[in-house]
Protein backbone atom coordinates (compact mmCIF):
# COMPACT_ATOMS: atom_id res chain seq x y z
CA UNK A 1 0.00 0.00 0.00
CA UNK A 2 1.04 3.57 -0.65
CA UNK A 3 -0.40 7.35 -0.17
CA UNK A 4 -2.08 8.02 -3.20
CA UNK A 5 -5.23 10.12 -4.19
CA UNK A 6 -8.36 7.98 -4.13
CA UNK A 7 -12.11 8.59 -4.61
CA UNK A 8 -14.02 9.17 -1.39
CA UNK A 9 -17.85 8.59 -1.19
CA UNK A 10 -20.02 10.69 1.15
CA UNK A 11 -23.43 8.16 1.78
CA UNK A 12 -25.15 10.90 3.43
CA UNK A 13 -24.56 13.24 0.53
CA UNK A 14 -25.26 10.39 -1.97
CA UNK A 15 -29.04 9.68 -3.68
CA UNK A 16 -27.87 6.54 -5.44
CA UNK A 17 -28.39 8.51 -8.72
CA UNK A 18 -25.77 6.53 -10.74
CA UNK A 19 -24.62 9.11 -12.88
CA UNK A 20 -20.74 8.88 -11.25
CA UNK A 21 -21.00 4.84 -12.19
CA UNK A 22 -20.99 6.00 -15.89
CA UNK A 23 -18.55 9.02 -15.37
CA UNK A 24 -15.70 6.60 -14.43
CA UNK A 25 -14.28 4.67 -17.67
CA UNK A 26 -12.65 2.51 -15.25
CA UNK A 27 -15.63 0.66 -13.65
CA UNK A 28 -14.56 1.29 -10.42
CA UNK A 29 -18.03 2.52 -9.01
CA UNK A 30 -21.15 0.75 -8.56
CA UNK A 31 -24.71 1.53 -7.18
CA UNK A 32 -24.71 -1.15 -3.84
CA UNK A 33 -27.94 -0.93 -1.91
CA UNK A 34 -29.06 2.36 -3.44
CA UNK A 35 -25.59 4.13 -2.27
CA UNK A 36 -22.61 4.84 -4.59
CA UNK A 37 -19.47 2.27 -3.61
CA UNK A 38 -16.38 1.77 -4.22
CA UNK A 39 -15.90 -1.24 -6.07
CA UNK A 40 -12.10 -1.93 -5.59
CA UNK A 41 -8.97 0.51 -4.85
CA UNK A 42 -7.14 -0.82 -7.45
CA UNK A 43 -9.49 0.40 -10.24
CA UNK A 44 -9.80 3.78 -8.81
CA UNK A 45 -7.25 5.98 -10.93
CA UNK A 46 -7.63 8.80 -8.69
CA UNK A 47 -8.62 11.64 -11.80
CA UNK A 48 -11.83 12.25 -10.34
CA UNK A 49 -14.03 11.95 -13.80
CA UNK A 50 -16.69 11.32 -11.75
CA UNK A 51 -16.47 13.84 -9.45
CA UNK A 52 -18.20 16.29 -11.75
CA UNK A 53 -20.77 13.84 -12.88
CA UNK A 54 -21.97 13.87 -9.21
CA UNK A 55 -25.47 16.19 -8.85
CA UNK A 56 -24.87 15.80 -5.25
CA UNK A 57 -21.66 16.69 -4.51
CA UNK A 58 -20.81 13.44 -3.05
CA UNK A 59 -18.10 12.56 -3.73
CA UNK A 60 -14.48 13.86 -3.45
CA UNK A 61 -10.79 13.02 -3.82
CA UNK A 62 -8.46 12.49 -1.05
CA UNK A 63 -5.06 11.34 0.09
CA UNK A 64 -4.89 8.16 1.79
CA UNK A 65 -2.84 4.74 2.35
CA UNK A 66 -4.41 2.59 -0.77
CA UNK A 67 -3.57 -0.18 -2.91
CA UNK A 68 -1.28 0.69 -5.95
CA UNK A 69 -3.69 1.49 -9.61
CA UNK A 70 -3.85 -1.41 -11.61
CA UNK A 71 -4.45 -0.80 -15.17
CA UNK A 72 -4.33 -4.82 -16.43
CA UNK A 73 -6.87 -5.14 -13.38
CA UNK A 74 -9.15 -2.91 -14.80
CA UNK A 75 -8.94 -4.21 -18.31
CA UNK A 76 -9.81 -7.43 -16.82
CA UNK A 77 -12.71 -6.09 -14.74
CA UNK A 78 -14.06 -4.02 -17.78
CA UNK A 79 -13.58 -7.17 -20.56
CA UNK A 80 -16.30 -9.19 -17.83
CA UNK A 81 -18.75 -6.52 -17.74
CA UNK A 82 -18.62 -6.50 -21.19
CA UNK A 83 -19.21 -9.97 -21.65
CA UNK A 84 -21.65 -10.33 -18.59
CA UNK A 85 -23.84 -7.40 -20.34
CA UNK A 86 -27.34 -7.87 -20.35
CA UNK A 87 -28.40 -5.10 -22.47
CA UNK A 88 -29.75 -5.80 -25.88
CA UNK A 89 -28.82 -3.14 -28.27
CA UNK A 90 -31.18 -0.46 -29.27
CA UNK A 91 -33.13 -1.82 -32.55
CA UNK A 92 -31.34 0.48 -35.34
CA UNK A 93 -34.15 3.03 -36.84
CA UNK A 94 -35.72 3.24 -39.93
CA UNK A 95 -33.84 5.92 -42.31
CA UNK A 96 -35.84 8.49 -43.52
CA UNK A 97 -37.11 7.95 -47.05
CA UNK A 98 -35.33 11.63 -48.09
CA UNK A 99 -32.51 11.96 -45.44
CA UNK A 100 -32.49 14.15 -42.21
CA UNK A 101 -35.61 16.69 -42.89
CA UNK A 102 -33.52 19.58 -41.50
CA UNK A 103 -30.30 19.03 -43.73
CA UNK A 104 -32.41 19.98 -47.17
CA UNK A 105 -31.16 22.57 -49.02
CA UNK A 106 -33.64 25.55 -48.75
CA UNK A 107 -34.22 29.33 -50.36
CA UNK A 108 -35.99 31.04 -48.46
CA UNK A 109 -37.40 34.32 -49.89
CA UNK A 110 -39.17 36.71 -47.66
CA UNK A 111 -42.15 37.13 -47.93
CA UNK A 112 -43.22 41.11 -48.28
CA UNK A 113 -40.26 43.79 -47.06
CA UNK A 114 -41.88 45.91 -44.26
CA UNK A 115 -41.88 49.55 -45.00
CA UNK A 116 -40.57 50.52 -41.77
CA UNK A 117 -39.42 48.12 -38.61
CA UNK A 118 -42.47 47.97 -36.45
CA UNK A 119 -39.99 49.38 -33.25
CA UNK A 120 -36.76 50.34 -33.15
CA UNK A 121 -35.43 46.76 -32.53
CA UNK A 122 -37.35 44.81 -34.99
CA UNK A 123 -35.10 43.93 -37.95
CA UNK A 124 -35.98 41.74 -40.83
CA UNK A 125 -33.95 38.35 -41.16
CA UNK A 126 -31.68 38.43 -43.75
CA UNK A 127 -31.15 34.47 -43.72
CA UNK A 128 -31.77 33.13 -47.20
CA UNK A 129 -30.36 29.77 -47.30
CA UNK A 130 -30.19 26.45 -45.27
CA UNK A 131 -28.05 25.34 -43.86
CA UNK A 132 -25.36 27.35 -43.05
CA UNK A 133 -21.94 27.14 -43.00
CA UNK A 134 -20.01 29.53 -40.07
CA UNK A 135 -16.71 30.62 -40.76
Amino acid sequence: MTRREIIQIDEEKCNGCGQCVTGCAEGALAIVNGKARLVSEVYCDGLGACLKECPQDALKIVEREAPEFDEQAVHQHLAGHAQKALIEPLPEPEPLACGCPGSHVRQLTPKAEPAAPAAAGDVPSALRNWPLQLH
